[in-house]
């Protein structure tokens, strides 16, 4: 029997013989990772991107929208704190004024009148006098609660826009990630497979789309983009995301749109496939994280991703879950 040692040293021999005949041992190489798994993965990061990006502009929208609404609620606040002021010093009057005996003055003419008609006019005095202070109380009761409303709307405002600023920070940090990774993939790969993966899957020319009314002034503005970068969050004029590209498309028809996918839904009315005209946003995956414009012939023009930006592909190049017809 060979010892351990003794069978390492052996193989060490065997090992030099073979170099010495000019002969390797067979080790096995790492097989390269095809170009269609390669394809899957930066498909799979870039989507993976988008979708953190289509939740950061909505994140984006809620805090411009939360910022606008604390503006106007600070201001209502400001109104309120300045009637409360001078509602709290006319009660404050009221109250010395009481305490320095006016209203026991009024009493005391009342009892000691000799006039009937006077002790009537005083005793309808002292009644009013209450009256009023009592309503005075009331209103400002009423004020001090409104105020009170105010701020606590005023407090929950800036919850929500502190929340807004949360998610958009740690979708930010997802976008990065997921498109650093991505980045990473395709620059280890050699110019002829880059070039396979980012080819498209139209090759002609750009079709002349007939379009009416305003979607015509979207579609022109849509394809005259087409080449231009993609850069998450980005709606033009020199590069675009996906729905910033169909929200600066249809702001030269004058509709305007939310600068999300998955808002862009619910803006306008639902069309089947069949019913598709140039112009209508196309919408893909489930949930929903990118968007198109349909320029007819089964061919939509879109900000697809950062390897190939602005371009025209086919209608079903990704997997399709509904259209609306803005406007």
């Amino acid at each position: 029997m060979i010892h351990g040692r003794k069978r390492t040293a052996v193989f060490a021999v065997f090992l030099t013989v073979l170099a010495g005949f000019g002969l390797r041992a067979a080790i096995p190489a790492q097989a390269e990772p095809s170009i269609d798994s390669v394809q899957k993965k930066v498909d799979s990061l870039y989507r993976q991107a988008e979708q953190a990006s289509e939740r950061a502009n909505q994140a984006k929208d809620d805090l411009d929208a939360s910022h606008a609404k604390l503006v106007g609620l600070d201001a209502d606040l400001a109104r309120q704190q300045a009637v409360v002021t001078t509602m709290r010093h006319q009660v404050a009057t009221m109250v010395v004024e009481q305490y320095q005996g006016q209203s026991l003055s009024t009493a005391s003419q009342v009892v000691l009148s000799n006039n009937p008609d006077a002790f009537l006019d005083n005793l309808n005095a002292v009644s009013s006098y209450n009256d009023q202070r009592g309503q005075a109380m009331t209103d400002f009761t009423t004020q001090l609660q409104r105020l009170t409303l105010r701020k606590q709307a005023v407090t929950d405002e800036v919850k929500q826009l502190d929340k807004a600023q949360q998610t958009l920070t740690k979708e930010k940090a997802q976008i990065d990630s997921k498109a650093a990774a991505a980045k990473a993939i395709l620059d280890k790969l050699k110019a002829s497979q880059l070039a396979e993966i980012t080819s498209g899957t139209y090759s002609g020319p750009l079709p002349n789309v007939p379009a009416s009314g305003r979607a015509a002034a979207a579609v022109r503005y849509a394809m005259a983009q087409v080449g231009k970068a993609y850069v998450w969050g980005a709606a033009g004029p020199s590069a675009f995301d996906c729905s910033g590209l169909m929200m600066a498309a249809w702001a030269q028809a004058g509709v305007g749109l939310p600068h999300s996918s998955s808002a862009q839904q619910g803006s306008g009315m639902r069309v089947s496939e069949s019913q598709l005209q140039p112009g209508d946003l196309v919408f893909y995956y489930s949930p929903v994280s990118h968007v198109g414009m349909y320029i007819g012939n089964g061919l939509i023009v879109n900000a697809e991703n950062p390897s190939v930006g602005v371009k025209v592909t086919g209608l079903h190049s990704m997997p399709y879950s509904g259209a609306v017809r803005p406007g």
